[in-house]
């Protein structure tokens, strides 16, 4: 296929000023780190988040925490890495004509012709073979688990051309280290693990329907789906709808987790962690302009903000 041609240092037009990719990384890793968005730090903030929140619920949930806890958290870390990569790769490969029609991604390495496809699918490869050695590190259940994850983010790329929810495909893939690291330090399913998840889903329709405004136009013209071309103008009431639903999800799933076990008010500073997330999400809703690329990028960026939010609260309720 023809490419675009790159930016004359082969800098993706919507990476991050200055980052350590384009500015401190060997030249020849350059084009693969850019594969894995690895100047884009925000995604691999996005999966690894639900992990730490489903393992601290975990933790919150037996009252036990165990020094392997340490290493689930760190795995999870080096995993959110290697799998955000792993599935930006996939993303890209799957997508390389799309992305060479749309102006904030024709930049990319596939399609602005810096790596090509047997060197992407080879670049995956290598990912998923290093993030499966992490996992055979977690018991039995976690490692069924990390198995599972791979039908959802198989089927992500391909959403955006069947439905106008892609949204959905993503929170289910983005949101899985949830169950995961609560199965890693319990052992089995809970319902406050899944209802965690959905909280997850819910918030990540609200922010990946932000980031989809970017590209409305672009996506409009070659017949891609999303969610922010169904909303449109109506995106904000769409949005609290997913405020309300992540922050109540949250909130359910602490009560379930916490309660007889946890004192009272333990479970009352956990709460306070979705109570404070939803604020930060009506923050974001109030300085919303659909209009304004650079507004949305700033506001979809600001989630990892928003995610860590109830992370502190439950640390703190688990600390005291």
């Amino acid at each position: 296929m023809q490419g675009n041609a790159p930016t004359p240092d082969g800098q993706v037009a919507d990476a991050v000023t200055g980052n350590w990719v384009d500015t401190r990384a060997p030249a020849f890793t350059r084009p693969y780190l850019r594969l894995s968005r690895a100047d884009r730090p925000i995604g691999t903030w996005l999966l690894l988040i639900p992990c730490w929140w489903g393992l601290a619920l975990a933790i919150l949930s037996d009252g036990t925490a165990r020094l392997e806890d340490a290493w689930i958290a760190i795995g999870c870390a080096i995993g959110a890495f290697l799998m955000r990569g792993a599935g930006c790769t996939w993303n890209d490969i799957t997508d390389r004509h799309f992305d060479a029609q749309v102006e904030r991604t024709k930049s990319r390495p596939i399609p602005s012709g810096q790596v090509s496809v047997r060197q992407a699918v080879i670049w995956m490869g290598l990912q998923a073979l290093i993030s499966l050695g992490i996992l055979l590190s977690f018991n039995t259940g976690a490692i069924l688990m990390g198995v599972l994850s791979l039908v959802p983010v198989a089927l992500y790329p391909f959403a955006k051309r069947f439905t106008w929810w892609p949204q959905v495909f993503l929170g289910l893939a983005f949101n899985w280290g949830a169950l995961l690291a609560w199965v890693a330090h319990t052992g089995s399913l809970g319902w406050p693990a899944v209802m965690l998840y959905l909280a997850g889903i819910a918030w990540t329709l609200f922010y990946d329907t932000i980031y989809a405004h970017q590209d409305t136009e672009d996506d409009a013209l070659i017949g891609v789906k999303s969610t922010a071309r169904l909303f449109g103008a109506d995106t904000a009431r769409w949005l609290k709808y997913f405020l309300i639903a992540t922050v109540s999800l949250m909130g359910l799933a602490i009560i379930d987790a916490g309660v007889p076990e946890s004192p009272f008010w333990i479970v009352t500073i956990a709460l306070g962690g979705p109570w404070a997330m939803g604020w930060h999400m009506l923050w974001q809703l109030r300085n919303l302009n659909i209009d304004d690329n650079t507004k949305l990028l700033m506001l979809f960026r600001s989630n990892r903000d928003t995610g860590l939010i109830p992370l502190i609260f439950l640390c703190v309720a688990l600390l005291l």
